[in-house]
């Protein structure tokens, strides 16, 4: 038998590292893009039937009440309260993992690339909020004041992917880290804002939690299921402390390790191991079933803890947690009535006006200062149409609403957010058709490692 298959394997193997960086990027547009559609088809539907003769029993489905519980301990919440609260802690969870990549080897990581991203971030925040409260700055819709604030980062990809490679790799890299940087200022305004009271036990039991995670990772324990136990109990606490659970996923994705416990060569050379190993002639079951293992094990662990989770969660929570979301969500009975609360009025123009303006302004005294510049093969006209796909906040919108507002409000609030979220596509991916070119653009050269 030749070796030459295992020498050609063993050349591609130490380019991984590379791939590291890179394939999360990669994999992320290519989910997003997808689970843009689908989160729209889900949309969709959700209005269909929520306008439809089977209203009354699309609103009965997401109130009947699961029930968790043993002996007298019990969690009994009804269906939309387990999607918002608990799957979508998960979704958090990922945005904290996404979050610790961008940080730690994404585009965050480098102060000098990330000045523009964060201005514009924090110009499509404090814009949009001050639209709102200039509309509507009285009542209790006042509540509600932070809904324009975050971008959904799928509907933004999934617009983008339709245009192809005409949108350049830098202008991509800049929505992905707005986005990001919003998703932190959100959830930094759900921790401060949209907590009404503190149970100082509970919180103390979710912060032993977190201590007890950070104790996990430091004396190595590797196993995913042991770290799934201690976030569900991290859960538990923070839901019943009066801080919204959401959070809890937050923080536990921040504390997920970013290193591989084994190197690149000391994969390399056990991978030599085990191939001598099951060469021999003489190899018995229990010595070819031991070393499949190990090698097995190996590989795993030659990936870190955090591109593993963010790998097989993402495409849960693309395609099954904030689909359901929608669908629980999003189903707004449509009436003029609703459309003429200043809280709609106030949330869609956020949304349509306050982001575009905001994200262009700041980025623009960025630029005008000095303090950055725009990347290779970026305009202004295509910044401004990314700007304008920005005010599509669905998914992080619509969870504020659900916080802040009940009732007509948050209905209404609902309704705002989608015509603010559709009138914001149909700007952007106008503003982009004209201003990117036909062609594709040249690609830059590809990282050595």
């Amino acid at each position: 038998m030749t070796t030459e298959p295992h020498s050609a394997s063993s050349n591609a193997l130490p380019s991984r590292p590379v791939v590291r960086l890179t394939q999360p990027l990669v994999r992320f547009l290519h989910v997003e893009s997808a689970s843009g559609l689908l989160l729209a088809m889900c949309t969709v539907v959700a209005l269909v039937l929520a306008n439809s003769r089977w209203a009354a029993a699309y609103e009965q489905l997401w109130n009947q009440n699961v029930r968790i519980g043993a002996g007298s301990f019990e969690l009994s919440y009804p269906v939309w309260y387990w999607i918002n609260d608990a799957l979508m802690a998960v979704f958090f969870f990922v945005i904290g993992l996404e979050i610790k990549r961008e940080l730690v080897s994404g585009e965050l990581r480098d102060p000098r690339r990330v000045v523009l991203p964060v201005a514009a971030a924090c110009g499509g925040v404090v814009v949009p909020v001050l639209v709102f409260l200039a509309i509507h700055s009285e009542g209790p819709g006042r509540a509600g004041w932070a809904i324009p604030m975050a971008t959904d980062i799928a509907f933004v990809v999934g617009c983008l992917a339709l245009l192809g490679k005409r949108v350049p790799h830098g202008l991509k890299v800049f929505v992905l880290s707005l986005a990001i940087v919003d998703d932190i200022m959100a959830v930094g305004v759900i921790a401060l804002f949209y907590t009404d009271s503190i149970n100082v036990y509970w919180l103390l039991a979710a912060l032993g939690g977190f201590g007890v995670t950070v104790l996990a990772v430091g004396i190595g324990v590797r196993g995913i299921s042991v770290y799934f136990l201690i976030g569900a109990g991290v859960w538990l606490c923070t839901l019943k402390s009066g801080v919204h659970p959401t959070i809890a996923g937050v923080v536990l994705g921040l504390l997920t390790p970013t290193k591989a416990w084994l190197a690149d060569r000391t994969f390399l050379d056990h991978l030599d191991r085990a191939v001598s190993v099951l060469k021999m002639q003489s190899i018995d079951e229990i010595s070819r079933r031991q070393t499949l293992n190990d090698l097995a094990f190996a590989a795993r662990e030659s990936m870190s803890p955090l591109v593993r989770l963010e790998s097989n969660l993402h495409p849960w929570v693309a395609f099954v947690i904030m689909p359901l979301f929608a669908l629980a969500n999003a189903g707004v009975p449509i009436s003029r009535h609703s459309f003429a609360e200043p809280v709609a009025l106030a949330s869609g123009l956020g949304l349509l006006v306050g982001k575009p303006v905001g994200i262009l302004l700041f980025s623009w005294l960025t630029v005008r200062f000095g303090w950055a510049r725009l990347s290779t093969g970026m305009t202004w006209p295509a910044l401004a149409g990314a700007a304008c796909l920005c005010g599509v906040g669905f998914t992080m919108a619509i969870f504020i609403a659900s916080l802040s507002l009940d009732g007509p409000l948050l209905a209404a609030a609902k309704g705002g957010v989608l015509v603010g979220s559709g009138l914001s596509i149909v700007a952007g991916m106008l503003l982009l058709n004209a201003a990117l070119p036909r062609h594709s653009p040249t690609r830059a050269p590809p990282v050595r490692a």
